[in-house]
């Protein structure tokens, strides 16, 4: 493709955009800096939705009432009820169904997953092929282990569930209700209802420890 091909694809696609948004702008959308947004002709948007700048939202995404999307997620394929908030720098993949009042923090990636009512994935976590049930926490750093090299498999959290920072839920395995995960687990097995599920290497303690020196 040479220069002007390139430069006619440029200004047709800004072009595209700048329709876009002000169509957006125009149904109630407050786009915050509209000029660094990038929208997809398909996106569905409800009332009082406000995008904060440099987010990108791809094809087949639906977005309710009151949601807050922050400046620097990515969103593709994905359903957002009402008072939802998203970001920043948060990557929603295709199958991602956030429910009413879920919050979605920085730096989270999901993938083929349901958060339900009022449940909270903050910081620094990996969701993928799992369902979460109502008013559970994940802690920062949580990952589902989701592959094993050759098949997908599912996370079940249930509600009231709390997942302490650092943990890995290695997939197939569910946690029941109420039940909590003791920060830095290596979850393998189901954790049933009201328990406590920890993995830990002891802590070992060196009195008057000396640091080498260098030399």
């Amino acid at each position: 493709m040479n220069t002007n091909n390139k430069l006619k694809k440029a200004y047709a696609y800004r072009a595209v955009q700048e329709k876009l948004r002000n169509k957006a702008l125009s149904k109630g959308v407050n786009l915050i800096a509209p000029e660094s947004i990038y929208l997809s002709k398909d996106t569905i948007f409800g009332k009082n939705v406000t995008i904060e700048p440099y987010v990108v939202i791809g094809s087949k995404v639906k977005i309710g009432d009151n949601a807050y999307i922050k400046s620097f997620t990515h969103i593709e394929g994905t359903k957002i009820e009402k008072n939802v908030v998203v970001g920043p720098y948060a990557r929603l993949r295709p199958g991602t169904i956030l429910k009413s009042n879920a919050k979605i923090g920085n730096f989270v990636e999901t993938k083929k997953a349901t958060i339900n009512t009022n449940s909270k994935i903050n910081h620094l976590s990996y969701i993928g092929d799992t369902i979460i049930g109502k008013n559970s926490n994940i802690g920062a750093g949580t990952i589902t282990c989701n592959y094993d090299g050759v098949k997908k498999h599912k996370t079940k959290i249930s509600d009231n569930v709390f997942v302490g920072s650092n943990s890995s839920l290695v997939a197939p395995v569910k946690l029941e209700k109420n039940s909590t995960i003791g920060a830095g687990s290596v979850i393998t097995r189901n954790v049933k209802k009201n328990s406590l599920a920890i993995t830990r290497s002891p802590q070992i303690d060196v009195k008057n420890y000396k640091r080498k020196k260098k030399k």
